[in-house]
């Protein structure tokens, strides 16, 4: 895994979040962004935790971390469907 390019694009996912929700007058807008990000790692790692269990894991790669950080808990829900079906 290229980790400085992933690092790049995680920070800058970062930023455009915060830009957004400053723009929205979120109260504390960088708080807000680490927060979403976090959630979205949470549910990647959660969901291949879980894997044993439920038969469901999705591959942990550049896309999938750029997805789960940018999308959030939905990003990862859709990466879940889109691996069932195709």
């Amino acid at each position: 895994m290229n980790m400085p390019l992933l690092a790049a694009v995680v920070a800058c996912v970062f930023v455009l979040y915060s830009i957004i929700n400053a723009a929205g007058n979120e109260e504390h807008p960088v708080r807000k962004s680490f927060l979403e990000i976090l959630t979205g790692f949470a549910a990647l790692i959660a969901v291949n935790l879980l894997s044993p269990f439920t038969n469901a894991a999705i591959p942990v790669s550049v896309v999938s971390v750029i997805a789960a950080a940018a999308g959030g808990i939905p990003g990862v829900t859709l990466m879940l469907a889109l691996n069932a079906f195709f």
